[in-house]
Order: C-alpha cells, then sequence, then structure tokens
C-alpha cells in the first residue's frame, strides 16, 4: 500500500510539473503574441506619423550631405536660361566659415573657460572695428538683421529719456509721445518696421523730406527738419532719435552730418548713421562730409558685403556710459554663447590685417573712378562710391507721361541687359523717388563677394556704349513705326507704354465682327503670324510680350537698330498676314466642299448599285442560283466609281481611268497666295534692313558684282512658248555682235555695264 502511494504520488507530481510546463509555455506564447502586436503598432504608428527622413535609425553623413547639394543645385537651376551668380568665396571666407563651426564647438566648454574666451574675442573685435574706422571709446552690438542694431538702439534712447519707463512700461509715453525722424531716401519699410518692434503706432515716426531747391535731392532738408522738431516740441511731443544716411540706399548720397549732429545736441536727440559710405572711414584719406560720421552717437557696419565675408554679423557701435540700461536695452549680455557671434569676425578680420582690409574697400573705390566715364546723377557728388544713370531722351513728339513711360521701359531694359551681359559688375535697377528707374553700380555692396576687376568695368562701358544707339534708334524709330502700322489696312496698333521695344501690332479681321468663333480665330492668325516672323532671317527679335500684364493675340517688336525699313517691316507684317488668313479660309473652304462631295458621292453610288440590281436581274443576287447563272452566261458590267476633284470642287466619272490604266492630273491647282516681296538687296544685306548703297558700308568691288549677277539674271532666256523653236547659242551670237556694234557707249559710263545701270535705274523708280 506505501509503494502503491508513493507510486501515484509521483504520478501526481509528474502529471503537476507537465501542467506547470504547458501553463508557462502557453504563457509564453500569449505575452509573444501581445509583444508582437504592440510592436506592429509602434511600427504602424511610426509609418504613419513620422516623417520619412526620420524613420528607422537615422541617415549616414554620405546621404544627407548628397541631399544638401541635390538642394543647393537642383535640376530647376540646371534647366533655367538665367545664369545665376554665386558668392566668391575667398581664404578670408573660409576663415569666416570656420568661425562658425568653432563657435559650436567652444559652445560646449565649461562655463569658466568660455566665459573668458568669450571676453576676450568681444574686446579685441570691438576695439578693432573702433580703431579701424575711427570710432573711439565705443561699445559693439553684434547682430545678424541689419536692423536689429537700430532698434536696440531705439530702446537703449527710451530707457534714456524716460527714467520710469522700466517701471511703468509704455504708461510713460502718453504724457510725451517719442518721435523718431527719417529721411524720406532711407530704406523701403524701415519706419513702419521700426514701429512695429517697439510697439510704437506710426504717428511717432516722422519722415523729412529731401532737398528741393538747393544741394543734392537725396539729402535730408536739415532747415524743414528744424521746423518738423520746433512744432513737435510744441505739440508736447519729445524728439528723441534721428537716423541720418552716409550713403543712401538709392543713389549713394550722404547728409550734412556735421550740421545734422548740431541740430541734435540742440533739442538733446541721438543720431543714429548707417550706410555704405561709412566703409571709407577705413582709407587713409576720409571726404569730410562722411568724416563727421565718427561724431555720431551710433553707426550700423555691414562688414560681409564690405569684405566678402559670407554670414558675418553686422556691427552696431555706440557709445553710452551706463551699462545697466544698455543690459535693459538687449545691446549686451550677460550669456557667453550669445558673445560667440563676433568670432567669424574676429578671425576674418585677423586673417586679413589691416593692409587687406584697406585694400578691399581702396579697390572699390577705384571701380567707381572707372564708372565715372558712364555718369552721374549730381555732379556734386563725386566723393560717392556709388555711380546711378538712367536712360533719357528728352526730345519726342509725344506727351510728358508717354516720355516718362518709355524712359522708365528703357531704363528698365538697359539694366537687365546689363546685368546679364556683364554679370561680375553687380549692376542692378533701382528705384528713386524723383528720377525713376535707374541703374546703380555699387562696388562697395558687390566688388568683394562678385570678385568684380577693372576688366569688368570696361566691359560695362563698352556694353554701355554699344546699347545706348540701339535704344535711341528705337525710340526714334517708334512713332514711324505707329504710323505705318494705322496706314496700313489689317493691322491694329496696340499701344503699351511699357513696352521697351519698337512697338505692338496685331493683325485683325476685315469684317469687324466680335464673337467667340473670330476670337479663336484671331488668335491662330496671331499665333501663327509670329512663327512666320520668327522664321525669317532678320536681326529683330518676335515675342508674345511679357509674361504678366502683356496684351493678348499681338506680335511684340523688340530693339531695333537706326537702318531698320520700318515700312518694309509693316507691310511683310501685313502680308503675312493675309497670306494665313486666305490659306486658312482656303482651308475651311476646301473642307466644307469636300463635305459636300462625300454626301453627293454617296448618294450617286447608291443610285449606281439600284441601277446595277436593275440590270443584272433578281436571279443573281441569290447566292448558288446566282454563281451558276454568272458561269453559264457572264454578265459583263463596267465598273463605275466616282473620284473627287480638290481643284474643281466636283465629282467626276473613273470610265477614263479605267479606260487608259492612269489617274488623270486634271486642271492645275491655284497658286498658293504668298507676301509678294521680292525686293533685291546688296550682298550681306539682310530682310527689314535699309540700303546703304552710298555709305562706306559696301565697297565699289561688292556693288559691281552685285550689278554683274544682276545682268546675268536679265539675260536668262525666256521661256518659250509652244510654236517657237529654240535658238542655240551659235545662232545667236551673230545677233548680238551686230546689235553691240550699232550702239556707241556714252563717255561717262565706259566703265560700267550698261545693264546694270539700267537695274540701278529701275531700283530708284521702284
Amino acid at each position: 500500500e506505501d509503494e502503491s502511494l508513493e507510486k501515484r504520488l509521483l504520478l501526481n507530481l509528474q502529471t503537476l510539473s507537465e501542467m506547470g510546463k504547458n501553463l508557462n509555455e502557453a504563457m509564453k506564447m500569449l505575452e509573444d503574441n501581445q509583444r508582437k502586436a504592440e510592436e506592429e503598432n509602434e511600427k504602424k504608428y511610426a509609418r504613419k506619423d513620422i516623417p520619412g527622413p526620420l524613420q528607422g535609425s537615422g541617415q549616414d553623413m554620405v546621404s544627407i550631405l548628397q541631399l544638401v547639394q541635390n538642394l543647393m543645385h537642383g535640376e530647376e537651376e540646371e534647366e533655367s536660361s538665367q545664369a545665376y551668380r554665386l558668392q566668391n568665396v575667398g581664404e578670408q571666407g573660409h576663415m569666416a566659415l570656420l568661425g562658425h563651426s568653432l563657435a559650436a564647438y567652444i559652445s560646449v566648454l565649461d562655463r569658466e573657460r568660455l566665459r573668458k574666451l568669450t571676453t576676450r574675442i568681444l574686446s579685441d573685435t570691438t576695439l578693432w572695428l573702433c580703431r579701424l574706422f575711427r570710432y573711439e571709446n565705443g561699445s559693439a552690438y553684434y547682430h545678424e538683421d541689419d536692423r536689429e542694431g537700430l532698434l536696440k538702439i531705439c530702446r537703449l534712447v527710451i530707457h534714456t529719456r524716460y527714467e520710469d519707463y522700466t517701471v511703468e512700461g509704455f504708461n510713460v509715453l502718453y504724457t510725451k509721445q517719442p518721435v523718431i525722424y527719417i529721411s524720406s531716401a532711407a530704406r523701403t519699410g524701415l519706419g513702419q518696421a521700426l514701429c512695429n518692434q517697439l510697439g510704437l503706432p506710426l504717428s511717432c515716426m516722422c519722415r523729412v523730406p529731401c532737398n528741393t531747391m538747393f544741394g543734392s535731392q537725396h539729402q535730408m532738408d536739415v532747415a524743414l527738419l528744424d521746423r518738423l522738431i520746433k512744432d513737435d516740441v510744441e505739440s508736447g511731443k519729445l524728439p528723441l532719435l534721428l537716423v541720418a544716411n552716409a550713403g543712401t540706399p538709392g543713389a549713394g548720397h550722404t547728409d550734412k552730418l556735421g550740421r545734422l549732429k548740431e541740430l541734435c545736441e540742440q533739442y538733446n536727440m541721438w543720431l543714429h548713421v548707417e550706410g555704405v559710405n561709412l566703409a571709407t572711414l577705413a582709407l587713409g584719406y576720409v571726404s569730410s562730409s562722411v568724416l563727421a560720421a565718427t561724431k555720431c552717437d551710433s553707426m550700423t557696419l555691414t562688414l560681409g558685403s564690405w569684405l566678402g565675408l559670407p554670414a558675418v554679423p553686422a556691427v552696431t557701435l555706440y557709445r553710452h556710459e551706463d551699462p545697466s540700461l544698455s543690459l535693459a536695452a538687449g545691446l549686451t549680455s550677460s550669456q557667453p554663447v550669445e558673445k560667440l557671434r563676433a568670432l567669424p569676425l574676429w578671425l576674418s578680420l585677423q586673417y586679413l590685417g589691416h593692409d587687406g582690409i584697406v585694400e578691399r574697400i581702396k579697390h572699390a573705390s577705384q571701380l567707381v573712378s572707372s564708372a565715372w566715364l558712364v555718369g552721374w546723377l549730381v555732379e556734386d557728388e563725386l566723393s560717392s562710391p556709388v555711380v546711378v544713370f538712367k536712360f533719357y531722351q528728352k526730345y519726342l513728339n509725344r506727351g510728358p507721361t508717354s516720355v516718362h513711360f518709355f524712359n522708365w521701359a528703357l531704363s528698365l531694359q538697359l539694366g537687365e541687359q546689363l546685368a546679364q551681359l556683364v554679370p561680375a559688375s553687380g549692376v542692378d535697377v533701382v528705384e528713386l523717388e524723383d528720377e525713376g528707374t535707374c541703374v546703380r553700380f555699387s562696388p562697395l555692396m558687390t566688388s568683394a563677394v562678385l570678385g568684380t576687376e577693372i576688366q569688368d568695368v570696361d566691359q560695362l562701358v563698352d556694353c554701355l556704349k554699344m546699347k545706348i544707339p540701339v535704344l535711341t534708334s528705337t525710340l526714334q524709330l517708334r512713332e514711324e513705326f505707329e504710323q505705318e502700322v494705322r496706314r496700313t489696312v489689317g493691322l491694329l496698333y496696340i499701344e503699351d507704354l511699357s513696352w521697351p521695344g519698337l512697338g505692338v501690332v496685331r493683325y485683325i479681321f476685315h469684317d469687324g465682327k466680335n464673337d467667340d468663333k473670330q476670337e479663336k480665330e484671331l488668335e491662330k492668325i496671331n499665333t501663327e503670324l509670329l512663327k512666320k516672323l520668327n522664321e525669317l532671317e532678320s536681326d529683330l527679335t518676335f515675342s508674345l510680350g511679357p509674361e504678366f500684364g502683356g496684351q493678348k493675340n499681338c506680335v511684340y517688336i523688340g530693339m531695333v537698330t537706326e537702318d531698320l525699313d520700318v515700312s518694309e517691316l509693316v507691310e511683310t507684317i501685313a502680308a503675312t498676314g493675309r497670306e494665313i488668313e486666305e490659306n486658312s479660309r482656303l482651308l475651311e473652304n476646301m473642307t466644307e466642299v469636300v463635305r459636300k462631295g462625300i454626301q453627293e458621292a454617296q448618294l450617286q453610288l447608291q443610285k449606281a448599285n439600284e441601277e446595277r440590281l436593275l440590270e443584272e436581274g433578281l436571279l443573281r443576287q441569290i447566292p448558288v442560283v446566282g454563281s451558276v447563272l454568272n458561269w453559264f452566261s457572264p454578265f459583263q458590267a463596267s465598273p463605275k466609281g466616282r473620284t473627287f476633284n480638290l481643284t474643281a470642287g466636283s465629282l467626276e466619272s473613273t470610265e477614263s481611268t479605267y479606260v487608259s490604266k492612269a489617274q488623270g492630273t486634271g486642271t492645275t491647282p491655284p497658286p498658293t497666295p504668298t507676301s509678294s516681296l521680292t525686293k533685291q538687296r546688296l550682298p550681306g544685306q539682310k530682310i527689314f534692313k535699309r540700303s546703304l548703297r552710298n555709305s562706306d558700308a559696301f565697297s565699289e568691288t561688292s556693288s559691281v558684282s552685285h550689278c554683274e549677277d544682276l545682268e546675268k539674271t536679265d539675260q536668262r532666256p525666256p521661256p518659250l512658248s509652244p510654236g517657237q523653236e529654240q535658238r542655240s547659242p551659235e545662232t545667236e551670237k551673230p545677233e548680238q555682235q551686230q546689235q553691240e556694234g550699232a550702239q556707241t557707249p556714252n563717255k561717262g559710263t565706259e566703265d560700267i555695264p550698261r545693264d546694270c545701270t539700267k537695274v540701278e535705274e529701275q531700283e530708284s523708280q521702284r
């Protein structure tokens, strides 16, 4: 009994252990299934909501750099025809780029080392800049946006003039509204940007007009500014700050900084100066008008464009005694990382040295001296490193509005063409308040970046001298083109003052109807007309006009030279348009005739089938009986068909074709209408060019050879009539000798062929 009990216990233990194992396996399977389900849910969540580049365990460095390269040089830029300017990154540029990488690396140092290093970099850079640009005892603020420095200066002045501003905020501005004065020649949107960032109404911004009677039209009117300040003081406002220019953004003119500084001291105002002419402070000789900027309260320097340094910050130099107010205004920071903004400049200035900095600024000034050969707007601004010029034609038989629009369009076209022809020059188009559209050459802003040299300026001057006669000829021939088009039937002149070319013309119908069908036909004809004109071998450009704002269904003619034959051009346009219209109508008529001919042919063939059934009889139509009957008694019937004559527009029988076993040619089709402009030209003379026979352009040899060609053309035998026999050259030779012997040449025309003189007389009469 004990043994049996032990056996039972062992069996129960084995059973329990097996059950435990099975239970563990079952639980493990359930957990695995649950884990797999959770992983699948996570994968589904990752695929659905996480962007593609961030999925997985990340990408390698090569793939990321390849993506950056594709974004920088995409297929769209490679396929585009317009060339884009790449910045000339030299060794000094590499130092600036290295500074950004070092700034990221230095930022991970321990706090004490970082503080010492940033303090050294900031103090060195500030001292160097103050010495280079003659601004003694100044502090520096480094910022990415060139307007941010002026914004911080405005906050500093508000904190200085309103003592309770730190505690009460904008409540202190109610008693005395602050006023900031800027020139009307300042950067566009500068005043509005300052008011938005400072939280001030636009009434706190006062725009000071420029001179209208005396001095430069791009300089601030000091007398008017004095009156404006007095009016604001009398009305209870507080004059706060004046923004002056040492080189306006448009024309590069400098305000009278000396008188403006005296006015600011009189009314306890802050004077801030900005502009490209501040770069000349680093030179040995500085004009007195720019040298006065060293006495101002603050100035903003954009060293990146002056020295060709990529991604370096702008610098605002200022003088202020209270560091706590500078900290409250944001001009200084207690964070060491923010002081690392000066590191790219710290490296680049050491790499260039004083001589390298002066050499780059002096090189830009020499480029301006070479460009003075072109022209300038105001003669008393010879010290400005900016050259601004425009195309202007005064004596035209037009109103002042038309002349203004013509000059605007041609100046815009001139600037765009010069920028495309000489991209290294850096010329661009600017809009000035009084002069309108002008072309600007500012090497201080572009030469270090684009690598402009003296050869580029010479090429710019040569291109300008080449383009000016073309612009003048286009403007002078525009009125003649308009008169010719208005006199020509079938052409409509379109007045487009913004088009910098000869003019705009449209081919129109003679019936004068206005419907959708005619509008589509008009578009089709003018499109085909443009295509035909572009196929001609001429120097003119024909296009659909500008992409935006142009007239529809028109042909725009580009710039022309003085030897253009306007009458021939207009006649060719009209004749080509008529040819396209006649061909279009001929095709429409031919389509209608063919459609009617097919209908008539179907009726005649149906009638012929009915007649054939009557002739053959009913028995021949039965399948089996008809075959037997045709075998015993064949039925002879001539095939009757129809052919459509496209020339005559009628149906004809095919009996003659089956009899002669050859298709007849029919009547000769009429000739296709073409423009009958077969004007004889001199060798090398293109279409739409006036004959320069009496000028030096064609030598005497070319004229004689042309006459000989015409003589050979006139001596070709005429086509023989059916009854006339062809004579051999030997038969004609005695008769020609007799005629030549009977004629006596004149004394004045012994060396000139008689036929050549005759042809020239015919051409002159024609």
